[in-house]
């Protein structure tokens, strides 16, 4: 029977990429496995097929690229946006600007009520439409703030989420301004006043660093099972960990969080530090607690920098989409 492609593959096709001795192999092992619907968890098809588009644009195919974005949106019709926004990319960085205008002018809106909407942002800086990409960031601030002056939120979950859009849209046009060489303006004032509040609420918290303990691959699988009551503490397997991690570095970031990141823990690191003692989300707490600072990975990495989880892929490739999921 065929081997089914799991997303540990598919991190690791991305990983290897362009550098591969043979690219085109890795996409056809891809694009085969979805054609031949050998994807271990079917939520990943859209994934695999975005790794291969990256792969073939890399290496100078941008028109197969496009095809296979396309048909990745038809695979996740319900979880689209991202798909139809490297789509947009690789429409204008063909030089079909109308098209690919259209498809990101469409996605515009999320940059309003979405906190992880910045990949359209992405999409414009990478295509040498920064400008463009400065004038919706302000827009969307513009607009996000003077809800806040002018309108109730509907719930303390609704405020929490405009806190985050706020502050991650001036972290993000701070971070473009910088690329264009502009000066500071009111929103980059806010931008420094907002990071500046986090890092000294950060420093101010009783209950330990921003940093996540994370269980690399072996790890994680060696831990379940020299702990099995662990299982009530993380999830089943090693995806759903990682992305749960991703989620809510996502989520603090967006609160103010700064200087996150994750320290990896061992199996015999934890039973070291444990003894005979039960293993318990406070020993895992005081645990991470304990380990060398030297060891903390900082969250986020760059876009096209390898993934914090280890896997050799691009972040924009594999831990990055998890939050969307």
């Amino acid at each position: 029977m065929p081997e089914l492609l799991t997303a540990d593959r598919i991190d690791e096709i991305g990983s290897l990429g362009i550098k591969s001795p043979d690219p085109a192999a890795l996409v056809a092992e891809l694009v085969g496995a979805v054609d031949e619907g050998r994807v271990a968890d079917p939520a990943d098809t859209g994934y695999a097929l975005l790794v291969a588009a990256d792969i073939l644009e890399q290496s100078g195919d941008r028109a197969d690229a496009l095809t296979l974005a396309t048909r990745a949106i038809a695979e996740q019709p319900d979880e689209d946006a991202y798909a139809r926004a490297v789509r947009g990319g690789l429409l204008l960085r063909l030089g079909r600007a109308d098209e690919g205008m259209a498809e990101l002018t469409a996605l515009r809106p999320l940059l309003e009520t979405s906190p992880h909407a910045t990949y359209v942002i992405d999409e414009l800086v990478e295509s040498d439409r920064t400008e463009t990409a400065l004038e919706w960031l302000t827009a969307a601030l513009d607009a996000i703030l003077e809800r806040t002056r002018t309108q109730q939120h509907e719930s303390e979950d609704a405020q929490d989420e405009a806190a985050a859009m706020i502050f991650g849209l001036t972290q993000r046009r701070h971070n473009v301004r910088e690329e264009l060489g502009l000066p500071h303006d009111e929103y980059d004032n806010l931008a420094d006043r907002l990071r500046a509040a986090s890092d000294h609420a950060l420093d101010a918290l009783d209950d330990g660093p921003a940093t996540l303990l994370f269980w690399p691959k072996a790890e994680f699988d060696a831990l379940l099972v020299r702990w099995p009551a662990l299982a009530e503490t993380y999830p089943p397997t090693w995806d759903e960990h990682r992305a749960n991690l991703e989620r809510a570095f996502v989520e603090a970031s967006g609160m103010g969080g700064g200087d996150l990141g994750v320290v990896a823990g061992t199996v015999a690191g934890l039973a070291a530090f444990a003894g005979v003692d039960a293993i318990d989300e406070e020993t895992l707490d005081e645990y991470a607690d304990s380990l060398d600072e030297a060891g903390v990975t900082a969250w986020p990495p760059g876009r096209n920098d390898l993934c914090w989880c280890g896997s050799g892929a691009k972040y924009k490739k594999c831990c990055l989409p998890r939050s969307r999921g």
